[in-house]
């Protein structure tokens, strides 16, 4: 199903050149998705603190919601003075319509395996026009996982939740376009579009980037221009933009 051991594909891998690239992809995508005018930007994104600083540095006031169990990043003065971390294991603490946007990268739905509610959340939290940037795990990633593990009766089951064990004990939740869509219409978002992360294979990106180590910029723009929107049968990650009406 796909060239490269599943484990692989969680971005803690050896695969250097398609995880630069993965990043350059979610970089460019994220500064060609953020409001034009200074914001209140909320990040769901695992707390690792790339996509807050990213924001940050584009102007934006950014309210980064850190894991409560883990220990909360250091940030460069730069960017502490637009980045504020709150420990937080849901959303309770903002009121609502507070936010003009919300960043849920690093696989942060799939991660949360109680996506309902957490989408439920950050429709609430965000004013009427605010949108959601949403990244997950897709089915394609889910069977691979599966079939490296020999867990062949789960993939008959992808019309289901599929709930997907890792190797390290940790559990995902893989959806299709269709679920995600269903995901983020039932908590009264607008979906504006859903598409795969990347289409182009680490070989594809492997045998570029060896050729000429300046394509990089080629490849994100390529990427991001002309791979297919809702499309589920390709990509280990789906990434989706919504409009709260």
């Amino acid at each position: 199903m796909l060239p490269i051991p599943a484990e692989e594909l969680n971005g803690s891998g050896a695969l250097g050149p398609y995880w630069t690239f993965y990043h350059a992809v979610v970089a460019e995508q994220l500064n060609r998705w953020l409001p034009e005018s200074p914001s209140t930007i909320l990040d769901m994104s695992c707390g690792k603190g790339r996509w807050a600083a990213q924001a940050a540095r584009a102007g934006h006031r950014v309210i980064e919601v850190v894991d409560f169990r883990r220990p909360a990043e250091g940030r460069s003065l730069h960017d502490a003075s637009k980045v504020s971390q709150v420990r937080a294991d849901d959303l309770r603490f903002l009121p609502d319509c507070s936010v003009d946007a919300v960043l849920a990268e690093e696989r942060a739905m799939s991660i949360e395996l109680m996506a309902e509610s957490a989408v439920d959340d950050i429709a609430r939290v965000l004013r009427p026009g605010g949108r959601a940037l949403v990244c997950v795990d897709s089915l394609v990633l889910g069977m691979a996982i599966l079939a490296e593990q020999n867990y062949w009766a789960h993939l008959r089951q992808t019309g289901e939740v599929m709930l997907v064990p890792w190797p390290d004990g940790s559990i995902t939740r893989c959806f299709s376009s269709g679920q995600l869509r269903e995901l983020l219409t039932s908590a009264g978002l607008e979906v504006e579009w859903i598409r795969p992360r990347t289409v182009l294979s680490p070989s594809t990106v492997d045998h570029v980037l060896a050729s000429d180590p300046r394509a990089l910029a080629w490849l994100v723009n390529t990427e991001l221009d002309t791979h297919p929107a809702d499309d589920d049968t390709v990509g280990i990650h789906l990434v989706a933009s919504a409009r709260r009406r």
